[in-house]
C-alpha cells in the first residue's frame, strides 16, 4: 500500500488525473488478482521485496502477462522496470499500453507498445498492425541503456491522439526526459494493458522486474506554477519551493528571480536533484537579520510550458542573539528516580518571539561537548526537551524532544552548561551547583533545578530552585516554579586582576551586555592609564572582560579601575563601580599564612581554610596551592589550586576556601562573600590533621598541623567552632598562637579579621603579660592572657606557675620549657584540673635559668573576671 501511495504522490505536482484505471504494485503477493493477470502465469512471481519479477528459466523464450484495460485515448501510463543485464535485439522488454487481446504474442493483436532495449539500446514507441507489422513511430535515444536499467516509464496520449514519450533512468520519478512526440490515431481502442519478455540465454533468466503500475485519465495540465513556500538557509541562500515541477532552463535563469531589501538578483540558481520543483537560490548581498524579505519570480515554467509570469513570497532569515533560547531545567541527577524517566536532560525555552532553527547548535559543559544539532525548527515560545538519542523515546510523552547522540554530561555536583549557535554566539550559559536546589533533599537527586523567570536569565542562583512538581520536573511544559523575578540590581565589578603589564581581566558579578563591556570610554584607570585601547567581554559567561592597556604598569603600585554605564543582560547598569589590581609579585615563604580552620563542621556546613596576605605585596593567588600532609608517611596528599583565574590577595586581605563557599556563608557571618574560592578541597580529618600551602613552584609557603586538643578546653562540643590564629605575625606551628572562636561571632569568621587577634601583643621588658584583666568566656574578647617573654641570649628554659591571691598554685603552665630569644605563652584562665578558676587576682610566676647556672624569676598579676 505504501508504494502504491509513493507512486500516486509521484505524479501529484506535475501532471493532473483522472480516476485511476489500472493500478497495482504487487503489494499483496499475487498477480492473480485485483487485477488479474493472463498469460504465463508460471512465468512470472510476486518477489519478497514486492515486485513482478520474470521467473521463465526456458532458452529463446518469449513470454507475457495481460490484464484488462481499457483506456486508450486522454490517457497516461506509468510504472517502474527494472532490468538487470545488457539490452540487444534478443533480451528486451515491450510495455502494451494498449492491446486488443490477451494473447500479446499473436500477429493478430494491435496496439501500441513500448520496447526497453533492441540493437540500439533505446526506449521507443511502436505501433503493431493486425498483420503482425511493428512499426517505431517515437525513436528514443540510442544507447540510452547500460549494463543495467532501474527505470520509471511514462507515457501520454492527450485526446488529440498526441503521444509523449518520457523516461527517468534515475528511477526517482524526479528527472523525466522526453524520448519525443508524435500524434498517431490508427487505433483509438484497447482491451488489455500488457508486459512482454523476450530472453535468449540463461544469463537473462529472472532478471526483468517490474512494479507500481498505473493507467489512468490524462488531464491537460493548463495551470502555471506558483510559488508554495520559501525557506532561508542562510542569509546568502534560500530555497523556493513551487507548486509543481519546473522547466530546467526557467527555472534556474537568475534574471527570473529578485528579492527585496536591496539583495537584488541570485548569482546562482540551481533546481534540486531529486524534487524538481525545489529550487535552491544563492546570493551577493546578505538579507537583513529578522527582516521580512519578498521574493519575486517570473517567467517560470512547468513542465507542460505553462508560465508563472510574475509570484511573490516572503521570508525571514533570523540569527539567533543571546538569550533568545534559554536553558530553562537541568535534570543533572535523575536518580533516585521520583517520578520522570532515569534520565539526564535539559529543558531549551525560546523567548525570543521569533522561531528558531537549532541546526548546528552545541551544548558544552565543564568538561564535554554534544554534538552538533540537527535541523530542528524551534517555535516562538516554545519548549524542547534535549536528551541522549537512547533516552529520546523515554520522553516521547512529555513534549517535543531531541536526541543528541553526545549529549554532554551533566554534573551532580555543578557545571557550567552553554548553548553555543552555529555562528559561534553563546546563546544562554548556567552555571549551577548544588545549592541551587535550595533544599538538601531534593540536591541528592531525582529532583530538577527550573528557572523561575525566563525573562531574567543572567542573575543565576537567585532565579533558579528546584521543581516542585511531584513527578520530580516539569520536562516539556511550562516550569512549576514559574514566577516573575526581575533582575533589578546592576552587577559589580568583582575583582581585576593584571595578567601581565599591558593586560588586565576584570571580573563582574553576573553576565553583562557585550557591547557595553567592550565600550573603552566606559573604563577608567587612575595613576595616569587612563581608558584602555582594547576591550574584549569574554564568552561563553560574558561575567570577564580583557583589557588592553596603552600605558604599562609599574611593579609595586595598586591601580584602581572605574567601570561605569556597563549593565547586565537586563539593563540595569553600572555606576562609577571600582576595583583594586596592580602586578602580582612572587609567593614567597610566609607570604601567604593559613589563619582560621574548620575542620569539624556541622553536617549543614562544610571545611574551610581561611588563608591571609602578611606581606607587603599583591600576590596572584592562580599560583597558590592547597594540600593536606600524611600524619604517618608525611607525605603530601591531594595538591589543589585555589583557582584557575588571575585573582589578587593585597596585602592585609583574606581568602577562604572551601568545598562550597555557599554552605559556608550559610552557617557563618560572611562580611566578604566575594572572597571565597569554592574548590575539591582536600580531606582534613575532625581530631587531627595537617594544612599545607604550596606556591608554583612547589615550596611550601605556610604549614599547619592542628590539633582539637587546642579547642577552649571548656567547650563540651568543638563541632562547627573553628580555630582561630592569634597573630600572623608569630610562628604557624604554636599551639599557643591558636584559639576557638568566639560565640559572639558564632564560632567562625570566615573571611574577615579573627575574633581572637590580638593587636596589643608587644613585649616590654624581659617579660610581660597582656592583658592585665581578662574573662575567659569564649566570647571573643580577651579570652585569655599572653606571657611574653624576649631574651638577650639563647639556651634558657623556663617555668611557669600561676598562683592564687593567698599564694596557692592553680596551674603548672609550663616546666622546663626551652625559649628562643623570644616568644610568648598563653593562660586560658583554666586550673591544673582543666575548669575555670574562680574571679580574682592572680599571679603568674615565671622562672628562667640556663646550664651555666643564671637564673632569674618573674612576678606579673592578672585579674580574672567575668561578665554579669
Amino acid at each position: 500500500m505504501q508504494k502504491k501511495l509513493i507512486a500516486l504522490l509521484s505524479l501529484i505536482g506535475t501532471f493532473s488525473m483522472g480516476y485511476a484505471q489500472l493500478s497495482d504494485n504487487f503489494s499483496d503477493g499475487d498477480f492473480t488478482a485485483n487485477p488479474a493477470w493472463g498469460g504465463g502465469t508460471a512465468d512470472f512471481i510476486v518477489n519478497a521485496a514486492s515486485e513482478l519479477q520474470s521467473n521463465n528459466t526456458t532458452l529463446s523464450s518469449t513470454f507475457y502477462l495481460s490484464t484488462p484495460s481499457v483506456l486508450a485515448t486522454s490517457a497516461q501510463w506509468e510504472m517502474d522496470i527494472r532490468l538487470a543485464f545488457s539490452t540487444s535485439s534478443s533480451n528486451y522488454a515491450d510495455i502494451y499500453l494498449t492491446a486488443s487481446d490477451q494473447d500479446l504474442i499473436a500477429a493478430t493483436t494491435t496496439g501500441y507498445f513500448v520496447r526497453i532495449g533492441n540493437t540500439t539500446d533505446e526506449i521507443s514507441l511502436y505501433l503493431k498492425d493486425g498483420n503482425g507489422t511493428i512499426s517505431k513511430i517515437i525513436d528514443g535515444a540510442d544507447a540510452s541503456l547500460g549494463s543495467t536499467t532501474n527505470m520509471k516509464l511514462r507515457v501520454i496520449r492527450t485526446a488529440a491522439n498526441t503521444w509523449s514519450l518520457y523516461r527517468d533512468l534515475t528511477g526517482t520519478g524526479t528527472a523525466f526526459v522526453l524520448e519525443g512526440s508524435v500524434t498517431d490515431a490508427t487505433f483509438t481502442t484497447s482491451a488489455y494493458f500488457g508486459l512482454l519478455v523476450k530472453q535468449s540465454t540463461s544469463s537473462f533468466f529472472q532478471k526483468h522486474f517490474f512494479d507500481n503500475i498505473l493507467v489512468t485519465n490524462y488531464v491537460p495540465d493548463v495551470t502555471p506554477p506558483s510559488i508554495q513556500s520559501i525557506a532561508p538557509v542562510s542569509a546568502f541562500s534560500a530555497d523556493v519551493l513551487f507548486s509543481e515541477p519546473v522547466d530546467q532552463v526557467t527555472s534556474q535563469t537568475v534574471a527570473n528571480y529578485s528579492v527585496n531589501n536591496g539583495v537584488g538578483n541570485p548569482t546562482a540558481a540551481n533546481i534540486d536533484g531529486a524534487n524538481p520543483a525545489l529550487v535552491h537560490l544563492f546570493f551577493n548581498n546578505p538579507v537583513p537579520n529578522g527582516a521580512v524579505n519578498t521574493l519575486t519570480a517570473a517567467n517560470i515554467n512547468d513542465l507542460a510550458g505553462n508560465t508563472l509570469v510574475s509570484g511573490t513570497g516572503t521570508y525571514t532569515f533570523y540569527i539567533a542573539q543571546r538569550f533568545d533560547v534559554v536553558i530553562d531545567e537541568i535534570m543533572a541527577d535523575p536518580n533516585p528516580v521520583v517520578l520522570l524517566p532515569d534520565a539526564e536532560y535539559i529543558e531549551l525555552k525560546n523567548v525570543s518571539g521569533k522561531n528558531i532553527n537549532l541546526a548546528g547548535f552545541r551544548l558544552t559543559s565543564s568538561s564535554s561537548s554534544s554534538g552538533t544539532f540537527p535541523s530542528y525548527n524551534l517555535p516562538a515560545d516554545s519548549f524542547l526537551i534535549v536528551t541522549t538519542t537512547t533516552d529520546a523515546p523515554l520522553f516521547s510523552g512529555y513534549g517535543s524532544v531531541l536526541g543528541l547522540s553526545s549529549f554532554t554530561a551533566l554534573g551532580n555536583s555543578g557545571s557550567t552548561l552553554s548553548l553555543i549557535s552555529k555562528e559561534g554566539v553563546a546563546i544562554h550559559t548556567v552555571s549551577y551547583d548544588p545549592t541551587w536546589y535550595q533544599n538538601a533533599v531534593k540536591s541528592s537527586g531525582g529532583w530538577s533545578l527550573e528557572m523561575t523567570d525566563t525573562k531574567n536569565p543572567c542573575t543565576g542562583a537567585a532565579n533558579w530552585r528546584a521543581s516542585t512538581d511531584n513527578r520530580g520536573g516539569t520536562p516539556g511544559i511550562k516550569n512549576s516554579t514559574d514566577a516573575l523575578n526581575p533582575d533589578n540590581t546592576a552587577p559589580i565589578m568583582v575583582r581585576a586582576a593584571a595578567v601581565d603589564n599591558v593586560t588586565l581581566l576584570v571580573t563582574f558579578s553576573e553576565a553583562i551586555d557585550s557591547a557595553k563591556g567592550a565600550t573603552l570610554s566606559n573604563y577608567s584607570i587612575s595613576n595616569g592609564i587612563n581608558n584602555p585601547v582594547s576591550a574584549v567581554v569574554v564568552s561563553p559567561d560574558f561575567t570577564k572582560v580583557q583589557l588592553t592597556l596603552g600605558t604599562p604598569l609599574a611593579n609595586n603600585i595598586v591601580y584602581t579601575i572605574t567601570a561605569n554605564q556597563i549593565s547586565d543582560c537586563t539593563g540595569n547598569i553600572i555606576t562609577a563601580n571600582t576595583a583594586r589590581f596592580g602586578l602580582p609579585g612572587s609567593i614567597d615563604s610566609f607570604d601567604i599564612v593559613v589563619n582560621e580552620v574548620l575542620f569539624n563542621p556541622t553536617p549543614t556546613s562544610t571545611d574551610y581554610v581561611e588563608i591571609y596576605n602578611r606581606s607587603s605585596k599583591i600576590l596572584d593567588m592562580k599560583n597558590l596551592y592547597i594540600a593536606n600532609r600524611s600524619v604517618t608517611t608525611n607525605l603530601l596528599g591531594s595538591i589543589t589550586a585555589l583557582t584557575n583565574d588571575n585573582v589578587l590577595l593585597f596585602p592585609g586581605d583574606y581568602y577562604v576556601v572551601s568545598a562550597s563557599g555557599a554552605l559556608v556563608k550559610q552557617n557563618y557571618v560572611a562580611k566578604n562573600p566575594d572572597n571565597f574560592f569554592d574548590i575539591s578541597l582536600p580531606l582534613y580529618s575532625d581530631d587531627k590533621g595537617i594544612v599545607v600551602l604550596l606556591n608554583a613552584l612547589g615550596q611550601v609557603v605556610d604549614e599547619l598541623a592542628y590539633d582539637a586538643k587546642w579547642h577552649f578546653a571548656l567547650l563540651d562540643n568543638v563541632e562547627g567552632i573553628s580555630l582561630e590564629r592569634v597573630d600572623y605575625n608569630k610562628p604557624t606551628q604554636n599551639a599557643q598562637n591558636w584559639h576557638s572562636a568566639a560565640s559572639t561571632v558564632g564560632f567562625g569568621t570566615p573571611g574577615y579579621q579573627n575574633s581572637q587577634y590580638r593587636t596589643d601583643i608587644t613585649v616590654s621588658g624581659e617579660v610581660a603579660v597582656t592583658p592585665k584583666i581578662f574573662s575567659p568566656d569564649n566570647d571573643g574578647y580577651e579570652d585569655f592572657t599572653t606571657i611574653n617573654y624576649q631574651l638577650a641570649d639563647l639556651g634558657y628554659v623556663a617555668n611557669i606557675t600561676i598562683f592564687d591571691a593567698v599564694g596557692r598554685p592553680v596551674r603548672i603552665l609550663t616546666q622546663n620549657a626551652t625559649l628562643g630569644q623570644k616568644g610568648i605563652f598563653r593562660w586560658d584562665g583554666l586550673n591544673d584540673k582543666k575548669t575555670k578558676v574562680p574571679v580574682g587576682s592572680y599571679v603568674v610566676y615565671t622562672e628562667i635559668f640556663n646550664l651555666e647556672g643564671k637564673k632569674r624569676s618573674f612576678k606579673n598579676v592578672v585579674v580574672v573576671g567575668a561578665k554579669f
